[in-house]
């Protein structure tokens, strides 16, 4: 490589890591003049760089934002990352599967073999599902209103296969927190203004109005933050409590056993063959079958509401089985 050529990536790799560089400093750590870093400063932004000259008594530089996106200069790490965060992007669902491809085969096609090596061993698998994509259009204008605490104002489809309609309902108007992903869709986390209450919609099915409304203060969320809100959310809890539905069983299987299926539950050992667990759910019968699910006689410790909750599924059980043959 020539030596202009290696010098100007040596500078360029300075400026993209450090906010302000003094010329002084830069000519000495790539060892050259000050008229030297001039000059090389001047083909920099020949090729698109926006460098901004510093003023005071020792002077410098500064690489800011320009208009067009010029060549980028990674180190191996930064390299890396990016190439997972893409193999990443192309399952999120937001939209830019495409271009996340297309930019990862850019990505890995300048990659020297030792970086390639690394990366090819990181490979995520998108599995289909039923999950329809947000537009990333409608992601960008969520994820800006959120950003600029700007009223928000959309028509929302409230079934998956609906069309929103704008003469028949008036559109939501809400205060946007965040913008999440939970279960393969993207959610948008929001203060409704109009049910006063705070709210997840689906992005998929909002249609934004232009312009936005009135900048706001933001509300605090419930639980604190933003996971614990919308885990507790999901789970059908409207506070810190975690599942609104929680019981406790005795199973005739080994602790060990029921471990490997439990990711949320308490489990304690008994005896060799028989341990005590403590599961939530979102609902009493959905508990009651969660816990059938384990081929094993059960005795309930408690509450009422869960014993309730195995008698409407037998009852339910025995008809189906009845129906049936």
């Amino acid at each position: 490589m020539p030596k202009t050529s290696a010098r100007l990536l040596s500078l360029l790799s300075l400026l993209q890591a450090h906010r302000d560089w003094p010329g002084a400093l830069l000519a000495e750590r790539l060892e050259i003049s000050p008229r030297t870093v001039r000059r090389d400063v001047d083909r920099l932004r020949e090729l698109g760089y926006p460098i901004a000259a510093i003023k005071g008594p020792d002077g410098g530089y500064r690489l800011d934002a320009g208009t067009e996106l010029p060549p980028l200069l990674f180190d191996d790490e930064q390299a890396v990352a990016l190439a997972v965060a893409l193999q990443i992007a192309i399952t999120s669902g937001a939209g830019i599967e495409e271009a996340a491809m297309r930019a990862l085969t850019t990505v890995r096609q300048v990659m020297p073999a030792r970086l390639r090596r690394r990366i090819d061993t990181f490979q995520v698998t998108p599995v289909e599902t039923a999950n329809p994509q947000a537009d990333s259009s409608v992601l960008a204008a969520l994820s800006a209103a959120a950003h600029a605490r700007e009223v928000l104002r959309f028509e929302y489809a409230s079934t998956q296969t609906a069309e929103s309609d704008s003469a028949a309902t008036p559109p939501r108007r809400v205060q946007p927190h965040h913008l999440v992903t939970w279960g393969g869709r993207w959610y948008l986390v929001a203060w409704d203004l109009d049910r006063d209450d705070w709210r997840t919609f689906r992005a998929d099915r909002i249609a934004p109005r232009t312009p936005t409304g009135p900048r706001f203060t933001p509300r605090e969320l419930p639980g604190g933050d933003v996971i614990t809100f919308v885990t507790n959310r999901f789970q059908g809890s409207t506070d810190s409590g975690g599942w609104p539905c929680r019981g406790e069983v005795i199973l005739d299987l080994p602790a060990a056993t029921v471990l490997d299926y439990i990711h949320e539950g308490l489990v304690e050992e008994l005896a060799p063959d028989r341990c005590r667990l403590v599961l939530g759910s979102w609902s009493w019968p959905a508990l009651a079958a969660a816990l059938g699910r384990f081929d094993a006689d059960i005795e309930v410790i408690g509450p009422p509401e869960l014993e309730t909750a195995f008698g409407q599924l037998a009852r339910r059980y025995a008809k189906a089985a009845r129906s049936d043959g």
